[in-house]
């Protein structure tokens, strides 16, 4: 999980307590929080999935530096919902320039996404960011998450990066053969056999890839060889997200 959501640069013992919590508890906390925080509606209750989430930040000792550079995309879109959102959506006007109107319940409905998206991003940077791939996948297997989603989601991290690769070295043989890009016919066209000749690669690498996996012995399942098991730090981190959970599901919809 580290190669989806950055390195985790954490220290002492708080973020040690975190790590030493099942992987499988952490998913479903995460899961879950996820979801309460996505159908909340209420900016009280956003306020403290974001309080929780920003404590939960200062407690995990993660790198602030990394945190801030993996929200900078998320908070740009967000931005654009913001400035978006109250101009074409209905309600009291704020500001209104001839016929645009910027109304007050769009502003809160961007405010609202955007505070979300925070608190999920961080929810899951805090738990997970920490979780390698493998481990992430073992623990997916042990919650009965079907096998050809957890499948896909592992080769998917393991060969973004592979796939990256190929496509700097198509863009370095083009260089090599003095191709420049300019806005014309020449370079859409170059481009698109770029795009093509990615897609050619990557699914005979995947034919090569299935091949060398049959041979191995793989009938279309990892086994699972190491289990997890609950530990002493599990129950209070189990307790202690249900309450809060609590709190929030009777405080959004009572």
């Amino acid at each position: 999980m580290q190669q989806v959501l950055g390195p985790a640069h954490s220290s002492g013992c708080s973020s040690a307590c975190i790590e030493r919590v099942d992987p499988r508890l952490r998913i479903v906390v995460a899961a879950a929080l996820s979801v309460v925080v996505a159908m909340a509606d209420r900016f009280e209750v956003l306020g403290l999935g974001l309080a929780a989430a920003l404590l939960g930040l200062a407690l995990s000792g993660l790198s602030l530096r990394d945190v801030l550079r993996r929200l900078l995309p998320l908070n740009v879109l967000m931005l654009l919902l913001v400035v978006l959102l109250p101009l074409t959506t209905d309600g009291v006007p704020l500001i209104a320039i001839g016929p645009l109107g910027f109304s007050r319940e769009g502003l809160l409905l961007g405010a609202a996404i955007a505070v979300k998206g925070n608190v999920i991003v961080l929810t899951l940077l805090v738990l997970l960011a920490a979780v390698d791939t493998t481990t992430l996948g073992h623990a997916l297997s042990h919650l009965r998450v079907p096998d050809k989603l957890t499948h896909l989601l592992l080769f998917t991290v393991r060969y973004l990066d592979v796939l990256h690769h190929e496509q700097l070295r198509l863009r370095w043989a083009m260089k090599v053969r003095g191709f420049r890009p300019r806005m014309d016919r020449h370079t859409y066209r170059t481009y698109g056999y770029l795009v093509g000749m990615l897609l050619v690669r990557s699914f005979d690498r995947s034919e090569r890839i299935m091949a060398a996996m049959k041979c191995r012995g793989f009938q279309g399942r990892f086994y699972l060889l190491d289990h997890f098991a609950f530990s002493r730090f599990d129950v209070p981190f189990a307790a202690a997200s249900f309450v809060f959970l609590l709190v929030m599901v009777v405080w959004e919809w009572t």
